[in-house]
């Protein structure tokens, strides 16, 4: 598998998941790797500085994937062979204890943006190219306090299957990575955090968590030719944690 030459957006990409998935296609031959990062400039430059190391022009993007500056900026580095939605946030509480506003902002960064970002790239995508959506198990199953986030999850796999055929003409395909318990910072937002890793420990049939660079590997597959036909698919990479009762 090579990505040689290649030029990749991940957004979201410059910590836990997100950085895994920028620094597979660094080793495996991008040219540059554009990634998105929302306000943590120290963690962006040292994502940037370790892109280089692996031989890749890192381009950093900073602020709110779903805005129209942010938007502009991402359909001004011309064409891309892959663009991964990675960047995510959200409310995480209770359902009765959410209000409007907390579904706005999560529906807009996790769901709203990755049909955002397809219009502001796909015209200008190469046939043969890849849109990659990052999900979660809460997209189809209840998770504590994940009402929010879930729903969101939900709605980013609906617009991927909308893509899927709306631009395969284009040669362009869509499909989404949906990953198990990963142990990263963005855990650190769940009330239930230690219950929640010692869960996924103990349920895993594959013996340990999912490591950010398993979901890079599935990511790097979906957006190679060897899944030239495998479109609208979301690849629940969980080492088995959802398949027992």
């Amino acid at each position: 598998m090579t990505f040689a030459g290649a030029s990749v957006l991940v957004t979201g990409g410059t910590r836990g998941i997100g950085l895994a998935i920028a620094r597979r296609f660094a080793a495996l031959g991008a040219a540059r790797v554009a990634v998105g990062y929302l306000r943590n400039d120290r963690a962006a430059e040292e994502a940037a500085d370790g892109l280089r190391e692996l031989g890749t022009e890192p381009v950093l993007v900073r602020g709110n994937v779903s805005s129209e500056r942010v938007l502009g900026e991402i359909a001004a580095l011309g064409p891309l062979d892959a663009v991964v939605h990675n960047a995510a946030t959200g409310v995480i509480r209770p359902a009765l204890e959410t209000e409007d506003k907390h579904w706005d902002w999560t529906l807009n960064a996790n769901a709203r943006a990755l049909l955002a970002l397809a219009r502001a790239t796909a015209p200008a995508m190469p046939e043969g190219s890849s849109i990659v959506g990052i999900s979660s198990l809460g997209s189809t199953r209840v998770l504590e306090n994940y009402v929010l986030v879930g729903t969101s999850k939900a709605a980013l796999e609906a617009v991927v299957r909308y893509l899927a055929v709306e631009l395969a003409p284009r040669g362009i395909r869509a499909n989404a990575v949906s990953a198990g318990v990963v142990e990263t910072g963005a855990l650190q937002h769940f009330p239930n955090r230690e219950e929640m890793l010692a869960s996924g420990r103990e349920r895993t049939p594959a013996g340990r968590l999912v490591e950010p660079d398993d979901v890079a590997a599935a990511v790097a597959f979906l957006c190679s030719r060897d899944a030239a036909m495998i479109r609208g698919h979301t690849l629940v990479v969980d080492g088995g944690f959802s398949l027992p009762a």
